[in-house]
């Protein structure tokens, strides 16, 4: 028996492969609710019904991009376990083949009209946040996981935008691992020991198991992790 959720489901997935066709084919500036309408043989009024607004289109599209993706990956985007760093590289050059294969896709979430990230941002950036902390409960991190976090993401979205901004050709394909061995050697704790390192670290690695430690007031957890953050604030290079 169809339902009416059925049917929903049904022309969701339509418009959604039409939008994505239309991406791939003819660009990002080929992705207008009008283009998107016509191709999926629906009326505009149904694409903000189903959507919400063109950003919730352009969201569903790089969602169905991603997943399709990854689906068809061999290698497991497991981040709990394995050695944090080697980790951290298998994310990163995961998350630059994937710019790099889909540069149009790249083009239309930051086209989105509003200054919220796309879900699909906000998903690799959990991602992302889960490789940091294991980085920082590991004792290697002489930043803060915050500082850290925003470091890599930066540097990645930087070194695609710069390599899809250059012929296919002409691409320095060694920039992605160069650029992440600049952003490592200023996060992690692989230079000699010294005094403000080895402080660093055990501050950063504190503040990761801050939450759970047993026996603490909600009032002592915030004093500590004031002075904490105080602490990494004034050493932090």
């Amino acid at each position: 028996m169809v339902t009416t959720q059925d049917t929903r489901d049904d022309v969701r997935a339509g418009i959604v492969a039409a939008a994505t066709q239309l991406l791939r084919e003819k660009g990002a500036n080929a992705v207008t609710t009008r283009a998107v309408a016509q191709a999926a043989g629906v009326q505009a009024p149904t694409i903000y019904r189903l959507f919400g607004d063109k950003d919730g289109l352009i969201d569903a599209v790089a969602e169905h991009v991603m997943a399709s993706y990854v689906s068809g990956k061999s290698v497991a985007a497991d981040v709990e376990t394995g050695e944090p760093v080697a980790g951290l590289r298998s994310g990163w050059r995961a998350h630059v083949e994937f710019g790099l294969t889909n540069p149009e896709l790249y083009a239309l979430i930051a086209a989105r009209g509003s200054g919220a990230p796309s879900p699909a941002t906000v998903a690799g950036l959990d991602v992302l946040r889960r490789r940091v902390r294991r980085l920082a409960a590991a004792g290697l991190l002489r930043v803060d996981e915050q500082r850290a976090l925003l470091m890599i993401h930066s540097a990645g979205n930087g070194t695609i935008l710069t390599l899809l901004g250059m012929p296919a050709d002409q691409r320095d394909l060694g920039l992605g691992e160069a650029m992440l061995d600049a952003v490592l050697t200023s996060i992690l704790t692989t230079t000699p020991a010294t005094p403000d390192t080895t402080a660093n670290a055990v501050a950063v690695t504190f503040a990761t198991v801050l939450p759970d430690l047993p026996g603490l007031t909600a009032a002592e957890r915030a004093l500590m992790a004031e002075w904490l953050h105080r602490s990494l604030t004034h050493r932090a290079p």
